[in-house]
């Protein structure tokens, strides 16, 4: 594989790289770097989008004919990795990765009409209805009911997990329209107002102490016929291609090899950083951050030229979950009892958050290492991962 850049490339990727520079505040950058959680908050996140949906580069990982950029895998990878090294904040993933290309590939010109504009502009935020009190990673085992009177739906269920659903317009949910139907055969795909009686969030609490997921109970809630997307029963086919994106619809390496040098500058004057063996983990850490950002090249370069993705792109997220959590507990430790602080006002950025003792990076720290805990656990957990890799790379 050739790793040089053609020219027409090179000034893709400064362009990129001199607009984040004129469009990144250095308060967007400072409040980005101080998230602890998986998700940016809505204030940064929706901030962020505005800038790049005026300039026309918000759905950059789009088709041209859906309202995208119509960039090549490369392309998109460049600007991840501007955005990766400006600090840029994370963007609201999903409306714009996972339920945006369902609607705009399943979804009627109604629906695409009523919601992919508002998708861009920010005025829908939207949550993710799949996980359920009894069917995690295995969906098709899920038990939330919808059924049919007249032309529109009544949804009764629960869903778990619920990523910003505190903050959500809008939940896309699976729910079982067949119950007599085989497993993966009787579900279907909706897309639900959480403005309406019968939706309830309830918070949950994790363990760093910020409140980022929710349970969402549908009681006799109603769902216009117009909402469904795609045929009764065709939810599972959706499901699948929407987990594709959620799984490996972008590259992990250009962020985790941003944060690893942004921890390593942050901790440079820490005691630990001096230590030999502290430094042989933060190197070791680092090496496989660019293994696997290189990892994730070669499999662009398929992609770009027009191939399909091999057994190589299972493979990214489980081992970016590894890497991110090894760096968190490095990031940990090396703050010591400084890293132990813990306050409950949230986010560490605002106003709110009392005074840090050490710095605000020490202080965020515990939450960090807490919530990449997660990284094993959404999208498919790493044991789900290791079983596609078997099945899909392996053919065990």
């Amino acid at each position: 594989m050739d790793m040089r850049l053609s020219s027409e490339e090179a000034a893709f990727y400064e362009e990129v790289r001199a607009f984040l520079e004129a469009a990144l505040t250095p308060e967007m950058r400072r409040r980005a770097a101080l998230t602890s959680t998986v998700f940016a908050e809505p204030d940064l996140a929706l901030e962020w989008q505005r800038v790049l949906e005026a300039k026309g580069w918000l759905t950059y990982h789009w088709p041209r004919e859906a309202g995208g950029t119509g960039w090549s895998p490369i392309q998109r990878y460049l600007f991840e990795k501007a955005c990766a090294d400006a600090g840029a904040p994370a963007l609201p993933g999903m409306g714009l990765k996972l339920v945006g290309p369902v609607i705009y590939t399943f979804g009627t010109p109604d629906q695409k009409a009523r919601y992919l504009t508002p998708l861009r502009t920010g005025e829908h935020f939207w949550a993710q209805g799949f996980s359920e009190p009894g069917a995690g990673s295995d969906l098709a085992s899920l038990s939330t009911r919808a059924t049919r009177q007249g032309n529109e739906w009544t949804i009764n269920g629960v869903k778990l997990w619920t990523t910003q659903a505190q903050f959500a317009t809008h939940l896309f949910c699976l729910a079982r329209t067949a119950p007599h139907a085989k497993p993966q055969a009787g579900i279907s795909f909706f897309l639900i107002d959480m403005d309406q009686p019968g939706v309830r969030v309830r918070p949950i609490l994790s363990a760093s102490g910020d409140h980022e997921i929710n349970e969402v109970f549908l009681d006799d809630v109603r769902v216009p016929d117009a909402d469904l997307v795609g045929e009764p029963g065709q939810g599972w086919t959706i499901a699948k291609f929407l987990l594709q994106n959620e799984r490996g619809g972008g590259t992990y390496g250009p962020s985790l090899v941003a944060a690893i040098r942004q921890a390593a500058t942050a901790i440079k004057h820490l005691p630990q950083a001096r230590d030999p063996l502290f430094r042989d983990r933060l190197a070791r850490i680092a090496i496989r951050a660019e293994a696997l950002e290189t990892t994730e090249l070669r499999i662009l370069s398929v992609l770009d030229r027009g191939g399909e993705p091999d057994g190589l792109s299972l493979a990214t997220k489980l081992l970016a979950s590894e890497i991110r959590q090894d760096l968190e507990q490095l990031n940990f430790d090396a703050y010591g009892l400084l890293g132990l602080q813990s306050p409950a006002q949230r986010p560490f950025y605002s106003d709110s958050a009392p005074s840090p003792i050490g710095s605000r990076e020490a202080q965020s720290a515990a939450a960090r290492y807490l919530n990449s805990r997660a990284w094993s656990i959404f999208g498919g957990t790493s044991e789900v991962q290791l079983g596609l890799i078997a099945r899909g790379a392996l053919d065990l």
